[in-house]
């Protein structure tokens, strides 16, 4: 019986050493947060943490914004291009987390007409995954934030990104996958604080969204006294589908600064997520007035 469970116990230690070889050799993780932006292809180019444009568009279209905000699941599911197609079909901005730029993903945005911003979480077999803007223009300023996951020994992204309004305002948008394997909420509150902190010097309007993980009350107390330090609501949703877990949805869209006109969470087997598409009309300001005037 002894000689039985050393063998088993020498299977054991090979296959967590087989695991933890594997793992060091397909995983890439950066420490140091990366941004690329006009994704073009498979490999693109990353900078240290931020890119800064001058001269850009507003991101609205004649006062109204439209936001998409989905886990597309690493487009596991074969239906997901069309359903980001739909889903998007009338967005000027989508926030995907857990994106995973595969030939597939990259021949999608060659073909789009989108502004692509993703933020560099790590790769597998060369291939970047992490968490991704799609804008109809540019932000005149995008950052890359990481978190480590403790168990997994994996980052979780976030981008933080100003883009211009009509109305000569700038918008402050927040996407985020958030740590997801922790015993206590520490991790978790570290990463929710450095993204505070990003976003509380911002005056204007403001968009904090994507994949909480807020499977857990504490968890989601955490993003709640976050929510009202920095002034924002949550939507509300007129069909929410949003998946939950231990009765808890997961997936959220915070916004101040902006008047909301309608959202929905719709059923979906394109991902294991449920995206949230919610349509904004922007606020005038008097200088806009005055300028229609």
């Amino acid at each position: 019986m002894t000689r039985y469970i050393r063998i088993l116990v020498s299977i054991i230690l090979l296959a967590i050493i087989s695991v933890v070889s594997f793992t060091e050799w397909s995983f890439k993780v950066t420490e140091t947060p990366e941004v690329a932006a006009d994704i073009k292809s498979v490999m693109p180019q990353y900078s240290y943490n931020c890119v800064d444009k001058d001269h850009v568009l507003p991101l609205d279209r004649n006062g109204e914004l439209d936001v998409t905000v989905w886990n597309i699941y690493k487009q596991q599911r074969e239906n997901w291009q069309k359903a980001l197609k739909e889903y998007s079909a009338d967005s000027q901005l989508v926030l995907l987390q857990e994106a995973n730029l595969t030939l597939g993903l990259a021949e999608y945005l060659r073909n789009a007409s989108w502004q692509v911003t993703m933020a560099n979480a790590f790769k597998f077999l060369d291939t970047s995954a992490g968490v991704m803007n799609l804008s109809s223009a540019s932000a005149n300023k995008t950052c890359a934030y990481l978190s480590m996951e403790p168990w997994l020994r994996l980052p979780k992204s976030a981008l933080f990104a100003r883009y211009q309004l009509s109305n000569g305002q700038a918008l402050a948008v927040v996407n985020l996958h958030g740590v997801n394997f922790t015993l206590g909420v520490e991790e978790y509150e570290d990463q929710m604080a450095k993204l505070e902190r990003v976003l509380a010097s911002h005056t204007g309007p403001m968009i904090l969204a994507g994949d909480f993980n807020s499977w857990r009350q504490a968890r989601l107390d955490i993003v709640e006294a976050m929510r009202e330090r920095l002034g924002l609501r949550e939507i509300e949703l007129g069909n929410d589908q949003r998946i939950k877990i231990l009765g808890q949805p997961l997936d959220h869209l915070y916004y101040r600064g902006l008047i909301l006109k309608k959202a929905e969470a719709p059923l979906t087997d394109a991902s294991d997520h449920n995206p949230i598409i919610a349509s904004f009309k922007i606020t005038p300001t008097r200088s806009s007035v005055a300028k229609q005037q």
